[in-house]
């Protein structure tokens, strides 16, 4: 693996423009595909396999036409105090915005609350609901600006008018977290490299690799069904460890210039070493993203492939784009120092002592009070996961500054808190001798079932064999109670089904919601198996030990719980929540903890791969086990803090993001990243290797001989030739230097 990456590394560097070409070339061609392409899917959640999936599809089955695709939003009008949304005025302002409403070129039709009985029983609040003839995605701000110019003129009529739903949702604060992310990385690389041609090359090579991701997805969003989340993740993932793989073979690069090597071997040795920890520890990114599948949950599936696709783009930029632009600027990546002294001839030595030195130094010194305080910390952090409640956040988690959450509050005021997550019972009458006898008798025991308060008349389709009718909860939908009271539904269903002589299924968001929960947690497991199973694999080749990738999963689990600990602390228990812009605490996101534990199972093994490497090329190269983790900590631990702070950076910027899944993705991703680079791999890593000594790199002999030699320490580019290296690089095909 190293020789081969040495020499694509030097290939690269001779080569440098026409691997520029090639990739400015990829970029317009993508650009020019996402161009035409359509925009991106509705993202229509779909879940095989569970009741309320299956509920709905049957509704679709049989009410072709009425569980149209179609996007929806709701206007709230509340009176003033005192007052009823009857009230000859207010219900005159009303009807005028109904009437505002349905004149609109996308709209199909509004429901008047005056005729669809949709005013609350003490007449204090009413809503219409806006059903358009286009999809949430082909809703244009022209139309969400009719029902704002609506809401407008009933508000100048002295009602209190709210708007929601999905086809205004407002969504996150595009571009902002973007922008925070590269200016956090930004000086991140200043302070480190001292340089700033040094810290711009790994952006500018991460900002092309996100740019070619992005497109790429766009052009085939619409096809594969990809949403605006599948690519936010990827460009989250995109950057951060685009960032991070430029930074570790820049780092390389400059380390092997320090040692005298000429610009197209060091170039070649930064790609042969450092490059090689780069495709092996992207390689734990995208399996742990690709595992995502196993879960069954189409969404999360393509949102993995969508980020797995960015982390191979960003290996590839930095095996390839990197050493083309060292051909280019063969010094720009030096420091200023070591520029100079290139100038002279001279040669600058790396000290011995670094901060990283001196922390191996202290871990060594104390390695089991290190261990205890840390693995204690971590574990006290992570308790709060033993109240994990999981649910899917809607309008009721945006800020209290959106309309969209101020028409919930009303509806819940006005309705009760149950009314923005009704059940709907779907009744299967096929066969029956009478259908709505037995569509009756289940609606009755619905509606006396504890925690039902009210229930929807039936709704029959055109052959009558088929029913859907609502049932409201007296509960909010992310309440515990509502759980409890869509699992009471369900088994009491053989004995309601036995005296109507039919069946139904239970649906709607909050049933959704519930099934997935369910799903999810019996996908966990297995998706731990498969993922951890995969990477201990990968890491058994790589650094040729059974107790290392034993140690890295470990380590990774305590930090994947404290991050979600950390996430229920926020974002379910509220504390420090306001400081975040959380408004409304809540259960976590369903999908957080497998979403959570794929994600940062891949760039914890980044660390690993990039720290413990540099480790183990010292041991092979002689170092005894001590002197191998203080030589693996002066050459990688200031590069690793550099990278940990940036996609720390990177993630937590996100968290200015009004989509509360995004927020909630960021934190976490910036936690976990935060707990895994500076309590795992700073101080657990080296302390368990400290005791474990020599036994650390201990493999079984017939083991040896089985797994494939890959060299990510490139032991072989220490026995080369001493002809074709250095020596090429003098040749008439060398570069020109650019002074920079």
């Amino acid at each position: 693996m190293a020789t081969f990456l040495y020499r694509v590394g030097r290939l690269a560097f001779r080569r440098r423009w026409t691997v520029v070409l090639v990739w400015l070339a990829a970029l317009a061609a993508v650009f020019f595909a996402s161009s035409q392409a359509p925009g991106p899917a509705d993202e229509r959640f779909s879940m095989p396999g569970i009741e309320a999936q299956t509920a709905y599809d049957l509704a679709q089955e049989r009410f072709p036409g009425a569980t149209a695709d179609g996007a929806t939003a709701q206007v709230v009008f509340v009176a003033p105090d005192g007052q009823k949304v009857t009230a000859s005025d207010n219900r005159a302002a009303i009807e005028k915005a109904v009437t505002e409403l349905a004149d609109g070129p996308q709209v199909g039709s509004v429901d008047d609350p005056f005729q669809e009985e949709a005013v609350s029983k003490d007449g204090s609040t009413a809503y219409a609901t806006v059903n358009y003839k286009v999809k949430v995605a082909d809703v244009t701000d022209a139309s969400k600006d009719d029902v704002q110019e609506a809401v407008d003129q009933a508000r100048d009529a002295g009602l209190t008018v709210e708007a929601g739903g999905e086809a205004l949702d407002s969504g996150g604060a595009g571009g902002l977290a973007e922008i925070v992310g590269i200016a956090v990385a930004a000086v991140v690389l200043l302070i480190t490299f001292g340089s700033l041609a040094a810290a711009g090359l790994p952006l500018l090579t991460a900002l092309i690799g996100v740019a070619v991701s992005l497109f790429s997805i766009t052009a085939v969003a619409d096809i594969f069904g990809l949403s605006d989340t599948a690519s936010t993740l990827a460009m989250m993932l995109g950057l951060a460890v685009g960032i991070d793989y430029a930074l570790f073979v820049v780092s390389r690069y400059r380390e092997e210039r320090a040692k005298g090597h000429t610009p197209q071997e060091a170039s070649g040795l930064a790609v042969g070493t450092a490059g090689s920890a780069v495709v092996f520890a992207g390689l734990t990114v995208v399996i742990a993203l690709v595992g995502l599948s196993v879960v069954g949950i189409p969404m999360l599936t393509k949102m993995g492939l969508a980020a797995a696709g960015a982390v191979v783009f960003a290996v590839l930029v930095a095996l390839t784009l990197v050493p083309a632009l060292f051909g280019i600027w063969p010094n720009a990546a030096l420091s200023r120092a070591s520029r100079m002294a290139t100038t002279k001839g001279e040669r600058i030595e790396e000290s011995a002592q670094n901060g990283g030195t001196r922390w191996s130094r202290f871990v060594l010194r104390r390695p089991v009070p290190v261990l205890l305080l840390s693995v204690v910390g971590l574990g006290v952090i992570a308790l709060p996961v033993a109240n994990l409640q999981l649910g899917m956040p809607g309008d009721e988690a945006k800020p209290t500054s959106t309309s969209e959450r101020r028409a919930y509050d009303a509806l819940a005021e006005g309705f009760g808190p149950g009314f923005n997550g009704p059940l709907t019972i779907v009744v299967d009458a096929k066969g029956t001798d009478d259908p709505k006898g037995a569509v009756k008798t289940i609606s009755k025991e619905v509606a006396a079932t504890k925690g039902i308060v009210a229930v929807s008349p039936a709704q029959f389709n055109d052959a009558g064999d088929t029913a859907i009718f609502k049932a409201v909860p007296s509960t909010a939908p992310t309440d515990e109670k509502t759980k409890d009271l869509v699992k009471s539904i369900r088994a009491e269903r053989p004995g309601i089904e036995s005296e109507a002589g039919a069946s139904f299924q239970v649906t709607g968001t909050t049933a959704v919601n519930i099934d997935i929960a369910d799903k999810v947690q019996a996908a966990l497991f297995p998706y731990l198996a498969v993922v951890i199973g995969l990477a201990f694999v990968l890491l058994l080749v790589i650094f040729r030990s059974v107790l290392v990738p034993i140690k890295a999963a470990l380590g990774f689990l305590l930090s994947v719980l404290a991050s979600l600990g950390s996430v229920v602390l926020v974002f379910q228990e509220g504390h420090g929540a306001e400081l975040l812009g959380v408004d409304q605490t809540g259960p976590i996101m369903t999908l957080m903890p497998i979403f959570l534990v794929g994600i940062v199972f891949g760039l914890a093994m980044d660390y690993e791969v990039f720290l413990v490497s540099r480790m183990r090329e010292a041991y092979v190269h002689g170092d005894q086990p001590a002197q191998a983790i203080t030589t693996g900590f002066r050459h990688s631990a200031r590069v690793v803090v550099a990278a940990a702070l940036i996609m720390i950076a990177v993630f937590a910027s996100f968290i200015t993001e009004a989509d509360s899944m995004i927020k909630m993705i960021g934190f976490g991703l910036a936690t976990a990243v935060l707990f895994d680079a500076f309590v795992v791999r700073m101080a657990i890593v080296p302390a368990v290797l400290a005791l474990l000594g020599d036994r650390a790199w201990w493999l079984p002999g017939w083991l040896d001989r089985l797994l494939p030699r890959v060299d990510i320490e490139g032991e072989a580019l220490t026995r080369r030739p001493a002809g074709g290296t250095d020596a090429d690089d003098h040749s008439a095909d060398s570069p020109t230097e650019v002074r920079v």
